[in-house]
């Protein structure tokens, strides 16, 4: 009952809901790429614990291309009793004619007239409208940009302003908010399977063959009283494209050139990498293509990183089988 109700996700965009408190200079607390595959690196095993610990491993990677992202909008919200509320908006004065498929866009409009109206001392938060530029990307298959909220976090609030009235109507790179060797939490909408049986969704057991008819459903749906039937009796139902978040991912590389990781013949069904990419340890939730959300992790203080991870090759070789 952990992920339940195990329903379709609202948007391919993952909504992020929860932010940490950070301490240090401003900055952006959330980024956006998309998911080109999968390859292998070498890297020197920095865990001291373990039983390779100083020696050569090989460790799966996932590549994200990570375009940069523009801001179009500075969103303050203060406290009231029915939590956070818009206190106001002040938005850039040039945006992408693409992002006029998303939204409407104002034909005239003054930031500077926004900004003055507005009052820093009532503002208890600070954070920013970014949008993608999926156009910069070869293996993306839209025009239309993905906008989402960032939290400007660090620093106090009249900080947090200046840095996103600094920012406003311009690029942000994937630099702005993290860098090797750091920890950040993955969120991403997974795999979509479709409307599945309960075995496969929620792995019960295949009944006898001496059942009456069948043997991939539930053996019973529970007792006479309450007179319904309760949400735990497993079902079927949809399987997959459920927004998921895994924590405490390893950034083990940030590059500008994605020609270097590009493997040869291209990702398979994603094609070349032409923009500045990261290397994730592990796998990222999310078929290729997928929009993938990074933020600074929730749970940051469970581990201790000892050393900065160490590569010494990345696999270039084909994806397509030959």
């Amino acid at each position: 009952m952990a992920y339940s109700p195990r329903k379709r996700a609202r948007k391919e965009v993952p909504h992020l809901a929860s932010w940490p408190e950070i301490s240090g200079g401003s900055k952006l607390q959330s980024f956006a790429g998309y998911k080109a595959g999968m390859t292998h690196v070498l890297m020197v095993d920095f865990n001291p614990h373990s039983t390779t610990a100083g020696q050569e491993i090989q460790v799966p990677v996932t590549v994200i291309e990570t375009p940069p992202m523009r801001v179009a909008a500075v969103r303050l919200y203060r406290e009231s009793a029915q939590g956070l509320r818009v206190y106001g908006e002040v938005w850039a004065k040039s945006l992408d004619r693409e992002l006029a498929g998303r939204l409407p866009l104002p034909k005239r409009y003054d930031p500077t007239a926004a900004w003055a109206r507005l009052n820093l001392a009532d503002v208890d938060e600070v954070r920013i409208l970014t949008y993608t530029q999926p156009k910069l990307v070869r293996g993306i298959p839209k025009k239309e940009p993905d906008l989402m909220e960032t939290r400007i976090g660090g620093g106090t609030i009249e900080e947090r302003a200046e840095y996103a009235k600094a920012i406003l109507g311009k690029e942000v790179t994937f630099s702005d908010f993290a860098g090797e060797g750091q920890l950040v939490d993955v969120v991403a909408i997974t795999k979509g399977k479709g409307f599945q049986g309960a075995v496969k969704r929620w792995g019960i057991k295949i009944l006898s063959h001496k059942d009456s008819k069948i043997r991939r459903r539930v053996g019973t749906l529970g007792t006479f009283t309450p007179g319904y039937t309760r949400p735990t009796v497993p079902q079927a139902g949809q399987v997959g494209y459920h927004q998921r978040t895994e924590y405490n991912k390893l950034i083990l590389k940030v590059g500008e050139d994605g020609a270097e990781i590009t493997p040869d013949g291209g990702f398979l069904r994603y094609g070349e990498v032409r923009n500045s990419y990261l290397l994730i340890k592990g796998s990222v939730p999310g078929p290729c293509k997928r929009l993938v959300r990074f933020r600074d992790p929730m749970r940051a203080d469970r581990v201790k990183l000892v050393e900065q991870p160490e590569l010494t090759y990345v696999s270039l070789t084909s994806k397509q089988g030959a």
